[in-house]
């Protein structure tokens, strides 16, 4: 890693324009955390950037620059990886050569297809609230420069969750794992819920169901009568949703118009036919907001574990696969 290298000044820009747009997002910490992991991996030019939190013995990861990595959710042990390592002595730890540094995860590394990173910690008021880590595919991929810039990004994410951190970090990590519209569960928390349940099931005899809803007529809503409308229409789809769950199961908004629903500690996979029905039944009633009559009906797709799937991704694209089929039976 040379000495000699120093950022530019287009570098430098960039790190000015991502801090606008992180003061343009205000308190959606899961947006901050995304345009962070993007423009870390554009600015450094890495192959990809990941932020994870601290919660208790583990860091789980809230937002990664490469989304057709399935790494949202999940959760890496404080002990014996860099992260952990990195958040102790709260100073960048840089790794080389991956497949050299006993200090990193090297079946993790391999999983992403990184050879070398620099780790990141995020601290506010010296307490330590998770890290921003770079990778590369290639050896001794950074400079000197490119940490001293690591070094600026982690201070404006910092900055970034100021509000959130004066209430201490349980308050942040509600944040993180929270759609701010809707008030559900957000995409990583879905998926680190997810992965728990599957690990869980696995070692009983119960079935789970996943159920994956898609909210129809958002786009005429929005066209019509504007998005303020529309994020109305998606609460109200919300609380409906939460009007057909159990104390145990698990509901999230995973993105725009996309919901799904973990149905836990299921005797009878069929059970979770009923819970379509009256998905169904209580969307097609009518939402009247401001003496508008809106429609508001889902399409639903049903994954059931072990029936159909036995894994995180193949659930997740059968129940995608079904609720794609309902929509178009609808059309």
């Amino acid at each position: 890693m040379s000495g000699n290298y120093q950022p530019t000044v287009q570098q430098l820009l960039s790190v000015i324009k991502t801090q606008t747009a992180i003061v343009k997002l205000g308190l959606d910490l899961s947006a901050v955390m995304m345009v962070v992991a993007q423009q870390s991996k554009t600015i450094i030019e890495a192959d990809g950037a990941i932020i994870e939190l601290l919660e208790a013995d583990e860091m789980v990861v809230h937002a990664v620059s490469d989304s057709d990595l399935n790494l949202l959710g999940h959760r890496i042990k404080i002990k014996n990886s860099l992260s952990g390592l990195c958040i102790e002595k709260k100073q960048i730890l840089y790794s080389a050569d991956t497949e050299l540094d006993p200090r990193v995860d090297v079946i993790a590394c391999r999983y992403v297809g990184l050879r070398s990173m620099a780790v990141v910690p995020l601290i506010h008021c010296d307490e330590p609230l998770g890290v921003l880590k770079i990778y590369s595919k290639k050896i001794a991929a950074f400079e000197t420069g490119d940490l001293q810039l690591l070094e600026l990004m982690s201070e404006l994410i910092a900055a970034a969750m100021y509000h959130a951190t004066r209430f201490g970090t349980q308050e942040l990590y509600r944040m993180a794992t929270q759609d701010v519209l809707t008030e559900l569960s957000n995409r990583s928390q879905f998926l680190d819920h997810f992965r728990r349940c599957l690990a869980s099931t696995q070692s009983t005899q119960n079935y789970f169901a996943l159920l994956m809803i898609d909210m129809d007529g958002l786009k005429l809503i929005n066209d019509q009568y504007g998005h303020r409308v529309g994020d109305a229409a998606l609460k109200e789809f919300a609380q409906r949703l939460k009007m057909v769950i159990r104390v145990q199961d698990h509901l999230a908004r995973i993105g725009g118009d996309e919901f799904a629903i973990i149905l836990t500690q299921l005797v009878d996979p069929k059970l979770s036919l009923n819970v379509v029905d009256r998905i169904n039944d209580i969307c097609e009633q009518v939402f009247m907001f401001e003496n508008k009559k809106l429609s508001i009906r889902a399409s639903t797709g049903v994954a059931i574990y072990p029936t159909h799937a036995d894994t995180v991704e193949q659930l997740l694209e059968y129940a995608d696969q079904q609720m794609y089929l309902s929509k178009r039976s609808k059309k």
